[in-house]
């Protein structure tokens, strides 16, 4: 299981604003299934889990909505990434998202994607894709400044996985 920490360190005594995320590992052969935006990138299906949610029910909820897979098994947790950034909302405050890594599967049964305003906005599509082709868009992204922060999270984990499993392509 990986553990990473990305951003700023947590100050003694600071004021913390925390955010529980789930993203989903689907594989399948030497494919995985992301969320591909109109800036380039790729990204886990996934996001914040709600108030009264499991990370079981959000992580459905969520692979539902952004890519149209309605069936999905909920498998065990492979990882997790804490990114820490200066609250833009909330000054003085350190904003922490823990995004947590599940093995998951997905049966073929698909419905309509139901996406928010900005996945709209940047158009997702639930692509399957190799690690190595997901890995290199997303350096692309980046050497272009794409505007989505999640980047760097997603990269570091894709490679992680590409590690783990001793995938060449």
């Amino acid at each position: 299981m990986f553990n990473k920490t990305f951003g700023i360190e947590k100050p003694d005594g600071a004021t913390m604003n925390d955010r529980e995320a789930v993203r989903a590992v689907i594989i399948r052969g030497n494919r995985i299934l992301l969320v591909h935006s109109n800036l380039g990138d790729y990204k886990f299906p996934g996001g914040g889990v709600e108030e009264s949610e499991t990370h079981v029910d959000a992580l459905l909820r969520e692979i539902a909505e952004e890519t149209g897979y309605v069936n999905g098994v909920i498998g065990e947790k492979v990882g997790i990434v804490v990114e820490r950034s200066i609250d833009i909302y909330d000054e003085g405050a350190i904003f922490e998202m823990n995004s947590h890594y599940y093995f998951c599967e997905v049966t073929d049964e698909t419905a309509s994607q139901q996406l928010d305003d900005y996945e709209l906005e940047q158009e997702f599509t639930p692509k399957w894709v190799t690690l190595g082709e997901a890995i290199d868009q997303n350096h692309v992204a980046l050497e272009r400044n794409s505007r989505n922060s999640w980047i760097h999270r997603e990269n570091a984990v894709l490679v992680e996985l590409k590690r783990m499993n001793n995938i060449t392509s």
